[in-house]
């Protein structure tokens, strides 16, 4: 799971897929790193930091934005339905990924200090002990 190191939502809620994730299948990596750009072959710095992603291992294969909230949806317990739901309507889940995206600062804003520290602790400590 790529993630922008630099958005508090961004943190916060790859935090959340991190705690709901049981079967330890998610592994953060920073998209700012050099990690995400091996893992992201072929994309612009600007395509990298336009969305999330999830690549598959060891298939390599990328999902970005809408399609990846999809993937990420049903790798979650209990989100195999909502995973469904967001592939069956990809415009929607897209429209809705870039609506939260484009709103991040004004929405990372909301969210406390207390939260986003704690949010940005569980995420370095999955990079760390998956490295």
């Amino acid at each position: 799971m790529l993630y922008d190191r630099d958005c508090g939502l961004c943190r916060t809620i790859t935090a959340a897929a991190l705690a709901l994730d049981r079967s330890h299948t998610l592994r953060p990596v920073r998209i700012q790193s050099d990690e995400a750009r091996r893992l992201l072959t072929g994309m612009s710095e600007e395509q990298r930091l336009d969305s999330f992603h999830l690549v598959e291992w060891p298939s390599g294969r990328v999902r970005s934005a809408g399609p990846a909230l999809a993937e990420l949806a049903a790798l979650l317990p209990g989100g195999a339905v909502t995973g469904r739901a967001l592939r069956a309507a990809p415009r929607l889940s897209e429209s809705g990924y870039r609506f939260v995206s484009g709103h991040r600062d004004a929405i990372g804003r909301r969210i406390p200090r207390r939260v986003k520290d704690a949010a940005t602790r569980r995420v370095d400590r999955a990079e760390v002990d998956s490295s």
